[in-house]
């Protein structure tokens, strides 16, 4: 197995991705492509001991910033370090891409140059979303901003596999967000997308509303990449803002402080239960390839999270399984990507 990592990517490139990588190679024997500069790589490759036959670097001169037009940005920089990976994705040269780097860079790259799969209109963004009852699965999470209401099913049913294959649910819940759970509720988009989730292959339980994201009382919560985003960067102020409270709550005086010793262990306990970093990065389900988007702020526990996530997609042949399951789900051929 050959994962492509964009070590030039992210808030603490290139120290994590590398130090991650080299990680992966010692203790997952998958073999790891380190693309960036050449230079840089080998002097952090100098800190770590590894099986040098599971580490190989290739050459990119160039990266995409956050401030840059991603559709210009990709088209443009040729040799960007995650326009590198896609193309070696696609020749075939690796089974997975992760970066950590501009996730609209990364996204176009998915789809303009590795591809989707035969009958998927969008690839979606699946996030892994911490949960009162574990992880569940958000999609779309901000790929998309501009659906059709088969493109909410399709998202269904990859996030379907999804949560079987990667997180072994037999029978996974699968919902639309809307503003309400009855049939009629929601934009004209959700209303549409209701009757033709209840007819696809899965296990569809109707509406849920936002207060029920975070309750965890469906596994896969299907919306389009708009309004998934916003829930998305809510749920991650949410995480900072409760964080700093309990924080300040346990240094107020010296009574609070002695207090916070009786209850540290669940505090620790709750705050890993809520850990992004536990499940690794966004997942772009539907590209030919494994494309999967890092957090850009990840540290080496959310990076080598994000790599073993990949090798478990892979391990499953989540992709194969899209293709066969696409067979039962009925797609306008005249409906655009």
């Amino acid at each position: 197995m050959k994962i492509l990592i964009d070590v030039m990517g992210g808030d603490n490139a290139p120290q994590v991705p590398v130090e991650a990588a080299v990680k992966a190679a010692n203790e997952l024997g998958v073999h790891m492509v380190l693309i960036g500069d050449t230079d840089t790589i080998n002097n952090e490759l100098k800190k770590y001991t590894y099986p040098e036959e599971n580490i190989s670097i290739v050459h990119a001169s160039e990266v995409i910033s956050n401030h840059e037009e991603p559709a210009k940005a990709v088209r443009r920089k040729k040799d960007a370090s995650v326009v590198v990976a896609a193309n070696l994705l696609k020749k075939g040269e690796g089974d997975a891409m992760i970066s950590m780097g501009s996730t609209g860079a990364l996204l176009t790259a998915g789809l303009l140059i590795v591809g989707r799969i035969k009958g998927i209109l969008r690839p979606v963004l699946a996030a892994t979303l911490p949960t009162a009852q574990g992880p569940k699965l958000l999609a779309d999470s901000g790929a998309n901003t501009n659906c059709r209401p088969m493109n909410l099913v399709q998202f269904g049913v990859m996030g379907d596999i999804y949560m079987r294959n990667l997180f072994g649910m037999e029978n996974p819940r699968v919902a639309l967000i809307s503003n309400g759970e009855e049939e009629g509720k929601g934009d004209d988009l959700t209303k549409k997308a209701y009757p033709l989730m209840k007819d696809a292959p899965f296990n569809f339980i109707g509406n849920i509303e936002g207060r029920d994201i975070m309750e965890g009382n469906a596994d896969v919560m299907v919306c389009d990449g708009f309004a998934g985003n916003i829930v998305l960067k809510t749920i991650e102020g949410m995480g900072s803002v409760i964080n700093k409270k309990i924080k300040g709550i346990f240094k107020k005086n010296i009574i609070t402080k002695i207090g916070a010793l009786f209850v540290m262990g669940g505090i620790k306990e709750f705050k890993k239960s809520m850990d992004y970093r536990e499940y690794g990065g966004a997942i772009l389900l539907g590209c030919k390839k494994l494309v999967v988007k890092g957090h850009g702020s990840s540290d080496l526990k959310a990076a080598y999270s994000t790599i073993k996530q990949a090798k478990s997609f892979i391990d499953a042949d989540v992709n194969g399984e899209i293709e066969e399951k696409l067979k039962l789900v009925a797609v306008e051929e005249t409906e655009e990507a």
